[in-house]
C-alpha cells in the first residue's frame, strides 16, 4: 500500500489554556475580565469535528506521537528557559514572555505539541508517509530560544528540524511561513544557519511590531521577509509565492519543505487584515505540493500555527489538508461568497504587484 497523508493530534494539546486575556489584552483596569487568549482550542476541535463529518478524517492516518524529549528541547532552547518553564509549570502555571501565558501543567502539553511536529517530519523523511500534518497546540513560531511569545512556548518546528538532523534523516531544510503573523522565532533560530531556509509571508507590521522587515536576509541569504500591505488577497498571495518563494525554493533545494500553516490571513480573522478564503489555503498548499514534487520526492509537511476564527479555521484547514492528501474532499466555504466580493481590486492587486516585483529583485529572484 502506497504511503498516506498522516494527521497527527493528540487530544492533551486541547488542554493547552492561558490566563484571563480579551484578545491580546491583559484583563484588568477598564479592561473587563471574561475572555482568554484568542488561541483556543475551539477552531482546531472544529475543524477535526468537519473532518470527520466530511470523511476527509478516513482517509488520512490519524496518530498521536509521544512528547519532545528534554533532549529534543535543549537542541533548541537552553536549560535555562526549560527549567524556568518546568518550574512554573508545576506550580501555578503563568507568563514568562509576553502574551504567551498557560496553565499548570502547560510544559507538559508544549512538549506534546513539539512532539507532534517532529513525528510528522521524520515519518515523511523516512518514507512512512507521503506527507503529514501536524496539529500542533500550542503553536511555536514566534518561540525564541530563551523567550517564549506570540502564544508560542517551544519552537515545535525548530525542535522537528533538529531531531531530523540528530538523526541524520536530512541536512536542508526549508520553512514556509504564511501565518498572518512575522515567524520571527524561526527566523532568530536559523537567521545564522545556511543549510534552514526561512520564508516569512506575513501582514507588515502586525506582530511583532520590530520584526520582518525584507532587509534581514541572515548567512547567505536564507532568511527572506515578504512584509504584505493589509487588505492582500487571494491573487496576490499566490502571486508572491509563485514570483518570490518558488524560485528561492529551487534556489536552495531542501530535502524537505515545511509550512508553519497558520490561518489567520483568512478575511474573517480578528487579528489579521488580509483577505483569504479556504479556496487560498488550498491553492497554496498545492503550490507547495508543486515545488516538493519537483524539489523534495514530495516531502512535505504543514504544521499549525494561528489562526483565531473558530467559525472559519475549519473551512481552512480542510481546503488545506484535503489538497495536501490530494483528495477532492470538500467542505465548502460557507463564507466564500463573501469573502470573494471582498477581494481586493485591479488598482490594490497591481499595487500590491509592484511592491512584489520590488522584492524580487531585492532578493535576485
Amino acid at each position: 500500500m502506497a504511503p498516506q497523508t498522516g494527521f497527527f493530534h493528540d487530544e492533551l494539546c486541547m488542554w493547552h489554556a492561558g490566563g484571563d486575556y480579551v484578545l491580546t489584552m491583559q484583563a484588568g483596569g477598564l479592561v473587563q475580565p471574561g475572555g482568554s487568549i484568542p488561541e483556543s482550542p475551539e477552531s482546531k476541535r472544529r475543524m477535526v469535528n468537519l473532518m470527520h463529518v466530511t470523511g476527509l478524517m478516513d482517509r488520512l492516518q490519524l496518530q498521536s506521537a509521544p512528547s519532545a524529549t528534554r533532549k529534543d528541547l535543549l537542541r533548541v532552547h537552553p536549560a535555562s528557559y526549560l527549567e524556568r518553564f518546568k518550574a512554573l509549570s508545576d506550580a501555578t502555571g503563568g507568563e514568562l514572555g509576553p502574551r504567551a501565558p498557560f496553565l499548570k501543567g502547560g510544559y507538559e502539553i508544549a512538549a506534546r505539541s513539539a512532539g507532534l511536529a517532529k513525528a510528522a517530519v521524520a515519518a515523511v523523511l523516512q518514507g512512512q508517509l507521503a506527507s503529514a500534518y501536524a496539529l500542533s497546540r500550542p503553536p511555536g513560531h514566534h518561540a525564541l530560544p530563551d523567550l517564549p511569545n506570540g502564544f508560542c512556548l517551544f519552537a515545535n518546528i525548530a525542535i522537528a528540524i533538529e531531531a531530523a538532523r540528530a538523526a541524520g534523516l536530512a541536512q536542508r531544510f526549508a520553512v514556509v511561513d504564511w501565518d498572518v503573523h512575522h515567524g520571527n522565532g524561526t527566523e532568530a533560530i536559523y537567521l545564522d544557519d545556511p543549510d534552514v531556509l526561512t520564508i516569512s509571508l506575513h501582514q507588515d507590521r502586525n506582530y511583532p511590531l520590530e520584526t520582518g522587515g525584507a532587509d534581514v536576509r541572515g548567512a547567505a541569504g536564507a532568511n527572506i521577509n515578504i512584509p504584505l500591505p493589509p487588505g492582500t488577497g487571494h491573487q496576490s498571495y499566490l502571486e508572491a509565492l509563485e514570483r518570490i518563494v518558488l524560485p528561492a525554493l529551487r534556489r536552495h533545494r531542501p530535502e524537505i519543505i515545511i509550512v508553519a500553516c497558520g490561518y489567520d490571513a483568512s478575511a474573517m480573522d480578528p487579528l489579521g487584515r488580509m483577505v483569504l478564503g479556504a479556496n487560498s489555503f488550498g491553492a497554496m498548499t498545492a503550490l507547495m505540493q508543486q515545488a516538493a514534487a519537483e524539489l523534495c520526492q514530495d516531502r512535505l509537511v504543514l504544521v499549525h500555527e494561528g489562526g483565531y476564527s473558530e467559525a472559519h479555521v475549519p473551512f481552512c484547514g480542510h481546503a488545506a489538508i484535503a489538497r495536501l492528501a490530494r483528495l477532492d474532499i470538500e467542505a465548502p466555504d460557507p463564507l466564500g461568497a463573501v469573502i470573494d466580493a471582498r477581494q481586493p481590486g485591479p488598482v490594490w492587486i497591481n499595487h500590491v504587484s509592484a511592491h512584489l516585483r520590488e522584492l524580487a529583485t531585492f532578493f535576485e529572484v
